[in-house]
């Protein structure tokens, strides 16, 4: 199994952010903001069309730089320069490759592999995630809410801390395409004997599942998503060793 993460500093999601001042989810000057404080940072990676995985978070393009369609649809060199909405530095996603070199190190990373729409792209990111970050030398995590990402990355040759990232499997417009057997054994962490992940990074609001209490209580840290309000940490004590904050500063609320 891979070992076990020590998760010392509040984890910034996606970077620490702030659309209003021109800051915008996982971007490069998002990633500066949150070393310049000293946070751990939480990042996202999609793959390219050309089977380059990229710093981004969403399976669809609009939201973040008003095109249309999947950001599976780009190849890594259209990503890479179209503008995210909003970044007053005109910050354009990265390449992970490109990410990693800008961080250097710095800080330690949590970084997501989104789940994929096929076995194929999968595999892909798995493999492509795994050649850039065993390149890396700097403090890693890796972590996804898909379990089979979890394997192939490890398949790949990546021996780092692994994270399941979980919640309740109680959001219908999250889990329209999940059978209810494989919501039971995402809920209840049933993968574990292959999965074999060494942290959680659990919802706020399912932090109290059994599966969850029941690895943390064995001594497996827990990272707590996504912490808007120092109300909303306040609920995390005492059940999670770390938040993955967002809106607010943690160490001054």
């Amino acid at each position: 199994m891979a070992p076990r993460p020590t998760f010392d500093r509040p984890i910034a999601h996606r970077g620490l952010h702030d659309r209003a001042s021109g800051v915008i989810e996982n971007s490069r000057s998002a990633f500066e903001a949150a070393i310049a404080r000293g946070f751990t940072i939480e990042c996202d990676v999609q793959i390219s069309s050309d089977g380059v995985p990229v710093i981004f978070h969403d399976d669809d393009l609009e939201r973040l730089t008003g095109r249309k369609g999947p950001v599976g649809s780009l190849t890594a060199a259209e990503l890479t320069s179209t503008p995210l909405l909003g970044s007053a530095a005109g910050d354009c996603p990265q390449l992970l490759t490109d990410f990693l070199q800008q961080i250097g190190g710095r800080t330690l990373l949590q970084v997501e592999l989104k789940r994929q729409p096929n076995a194929q792209m999968a595999d892909t990111l798995a493999r492509t995630a795994a050649d850039a970050i065993n390149a890396y030398d700097g403090p890693m995590t890796v972590e996804s809410f898909d379990p089979g990402l979890i394997a192939g990355i490890r398949r790949y040759g990546y021996t780092g801390p692994l994270g399941i990232v979980t919640y309740g499997y109680d959001e219908k417009s999250w889990d329209d395409e999940l059978s209810q057997s494989d919501r039971t054994v995402l809920r209840h962490l049933l993968h574990w004997p292959w999965s074999r992940f060494s942290f959680i990074s659990c919802r706020l609001n399912a932090l109290d599942l059994p599966a969850v209490r029941f690895f943390r209580s064995l001594g497996m840290p827990v990272t707590a998503w996504t912490i808007r309000t120092p109300q909303e940490r306040r609920l995390a004590n005492g059940k999670a060793e770390q938040i993955v904050f967002e809106g607010f500063d943690p160490e001054s609320a």
